[in-house]
């Protein structure tokens, strides 16, 4: 069995309560932390530790946490994002339901770290009840003397909120989602400045995934060194992974990284093989906007080595024969599969969910959807294969947030890929005929 450090006591009965999670260890970091260190030595430990923020962008967080400008009199924030938008991913979710006084004991110790003495945390609007479960459990972190004045008589004050969204997905983009915070209409801003200079209300802001939050606990808690001896190469600690699909065995997994994509998709510990028996065919690792691979690329990189399940080893080979780890959302796919109506899928949303405040996105994933519907109608031609190709050329890198890029990287590696399945659709017009009954439905315009 793998290392877990997040999970470790997630099935102990009764862990969502204080008195559960004190009894099993909780809080202890906030203690040594408040007790015994100070800020610039948390900042330090979280550095050694290797931690890449685990929403998806991977950025080392200590680097992130020393980027924190610190004017003197101006307020300083922590903003714990928690609006867990990415299609194929739930194990923020899972570990605010199940274990919620982890993220909040993770919220005090990096407040303390960063001379926060307001945070908030920022859950989508569909999570309203998981926001509840946290409220509760705030609730009793200022009963027992966790959260509010003079914490632990060091003199530190900290006053912790959670916010909800209201289920926007493009406020997962921490800008947007300070936007949203403040609250105006949730639109990116453009950088810089960056929030770790102007923020929330214009104050230096950290903007942190839950799941980053919550692995601070652990970090304090044994130190940086041996967080950063788990895993392998810039790749240290343990993963949580919403692993979705064909597969036997779909749920929340920890996973030391660096083990193998194989061994994840077909050993007993974790997804447990391909459901039925049937073939795999492709993988999306990490949400819907990271690069899909097919069998061969996700198994083995371009090179015959082992893929890994790290940052390092699923982006060897770059967008030509590679993909992220983005924010673990693993969804695996048989030999079943129409990539084209998958594609389809998660162009609708993206195009639903585009802020529309830059054109390359707000136009492009428009026509990406109609180019799609019209190829699933058995009205494609393979010009349109090429136009979809431009058309997500001209969206990647041309926009303020990286929702275009998400929206045409799929695209372009589905093609890239699987060429041959949107040529069929082209070649053989009766593959599919509901598409027009989904638009009928929903009384959208038809390409």
């Amino acid at each position: 069995m793998g290392k877990k450090l997040l999970l470790e006591k997630d099935h102990v009965p009764g862990i969502r309560s204080y008195e559960v999670y004190r009894k099993e260890g909780g809080y202890a970091s906030v203690e040594k932390a408040i007790k015994s260190m100070t800020p610039e030595a948390i900042v330090e430990e979280v550095k050694k530790s290797g931690l890449r923020g685990r929403g998806g962008a991977g950025f080392p967080t200590g680097m992130k946490w020393s980027f924190l400008a610190k004017p003197p009199g101006v307020a300083r924030y922590l903003v714990c994002n928690a609006d867990e938008s990415e299609p194929g991913t739930f194990k923020d979710r899972y570990l605010m339901e199940r274990i919620p006084h982890l993220l909040i004991e993770g919220m005090i110790t990096s407040s303390f770290a960063l001379g926060a003495n307001t945070s908030y945390i920022y859950i989508r609007g569909e999570y309203f009840y998981v926001a509840r479960i946290l409220e509760q459990a705030i609730e009793e972190a200022y009963k027992n003397g966790w959260l509010g004045k003079n914490i632990l008589g060091s003199g530190y004050d900290l006053d912790l909120y959670v916010h909800v969204g209201a289920g926007a997905y493009i406020c997962g983009e921490e800008t947007a989602l300070l936007e949203s915070l403040e609250g105006k209409r949730g639109n990116p801003r453009i950088k810089p400045p960056f929030p770790a200079v102007a923020g929330l209300y214009g104050c230096p802001t950290v903007v942190n995934n839950v799941e980053t939050i919550a692995a601070v606990v652990p970090i304090v808690n044994q130190g940086g060194d041996a967080y950063a001896a788990i895993g392998i190469g810039k790749s240290t600690g343990t993963k949580l992974i919403s692993a979705s699909g064909h597969i036997n065995k779909p749920g929340v997994y920890e996973i030391e990284m660096g083990i193998t994509v194989e061994d994840f998709i077909y050993s007993e510990e974790y997804c447990g093989g391909m459901k039925g028996g049937r073939k795999l065919k492709a993988v999306v690792a990490g949400g819907s906007s990271v690069p899909i691979l097919p069998a061969d690329l996700i198994l083995k990189t371009a090179n015959g080595e082992p893929r890994l399940m790290s940052y390092e080893s699923l982006a060897d080979g770059g967008f030509a024969s590679g993909t992220m780890l983005g924010s673990g959302g693993f969804i695996v796919m048989d030999d079943s599969t129409s990539i084209v109506k998958n594609l389809w899928n998660f162009t609708r949303f993206y195009h639903h969910e585009s802020c529309g405040q830059c054109s390359p996105c707000r136009e492009g994933t428009g026509w990406m959807e109609k180019i799609l519907h019209k190829i699933l109608d058995g009205h494609g031609s393979m010009k349109d294969i090429d136009l979809l190709w431009d058309i997500q050329s001209k969206i990647e890198g041309k926009t303020i947030c990286p929702l275009g890029d998400a929206a045409a990287w799929p695209v372009a590696s589905a093609i890239r890929h699987f060429r041959k399945d949107f040529e069929e659709y082209v070649q053989n017009p009766s593959s599919i005929k509901d598409v027009h009954h989904y638009y009928r439905l929903n009384d959208l315009t038809e390409a």
